[in-house]
């Protein structure tokens, strides 16, 4: 297969003023991913989608191509990942090339390992799903069989609408939420349905010691906790 690697990282950040090439370390923020994605014997080519031009130099000095400036309408902070990925490909479609599928690597997660990456990449290929997502497991506690929503009486029922809660921890499914560190799409599934996701979904579980996802001041303390601790 043929997978566009795609690192998205605007300029405005709120949570953490200028994370994507603020120093983590002895690495501005994009270095960690950036790295990672030129290492992989699976992406086929590995760009930067990026409104700003300081992120935009830094990114070509670690290697990165930057074939076109994304536009200040994908890169408020309400856009949405999904047109972001759509322009890249647009990009290359009007230039005749053709990726079967996006790997999507966000910078907010500095510490996924290039065997993580491999190993995600290359059980997307073998299962042949529409996207394969990275994940964390959900802690008992907030197991959806463990949640409830509010009903039209203003009550509380079960968040996956059983009539009968579990009672057992030892008894509750395991569940996983996206953890956002690799994303991978058919090309077809976004551009045809619309979709990251598709019908059909993979799964690779993110090891804990590697886990964070930079939005505040406090994930970056925890960012610099753990690279302290590796």
């Amino acid at each position: 297969m043929r997978i566009l690697g795609l690192i998205p990282a605007r300029g405005g950040s709120k949570g953490v003023p200028g994370k994507n090439i603020k120093l983590l370390g002895k690495k501005t923020l994009l270095q960690y991913t950036s790295e990672i994605a030129l290492a992989s014997k699976y992406l086929s080519k590995v760009v930067l989608s990026s409104d700003d031009d300081a992120i935009i130099a830094i990114a070509k000095e670690l290697g990165v191509e930057v074939p076109f400036k994304r536009p200040s309408n994908l890169a408020e902070d309400a856009s949405p990942t999904l047109p972001v990925i759509k322009h890249a490909l647009q990009f290359y479609k009007d230039k005749g090339e053709h990726f079967d599928a996006v790997c999507l690597l966000q910078v907010t997660s500095p510490f996924r390992t290039l065997e993580f990456l491999d190993e995600a990449i290359n059980k997307f290929v073998k299962k042949g799903t529409d996207s394969l997502v990275s994940v964390q497991e959900v802690p008992h506690e907030y197991n959806p069989h463990w949640t409830f929503k509010m009903n039209d009486e203003g009550n509380l029922k079960i968040t996956t609408g059983e009539k009968n809660i579990i009672s057992r921890r030892q008894e509750l499914p395991i569940t996983y939420h996206r953890d956002g560190s690799v994303y991978l799409t058919k090309t077809n599934v976004i551009e045809e349905h619309n979709s990251l996701f598709g019908d059909s979904m993979a799964f690779m579980v993110t090891p804990k010691e590697d886990y964070v996802n930079i939005d505040t001041l406090k994930d970056w303390e925890k960012a610099e906790s753990i690279l302290k601790n590796k």
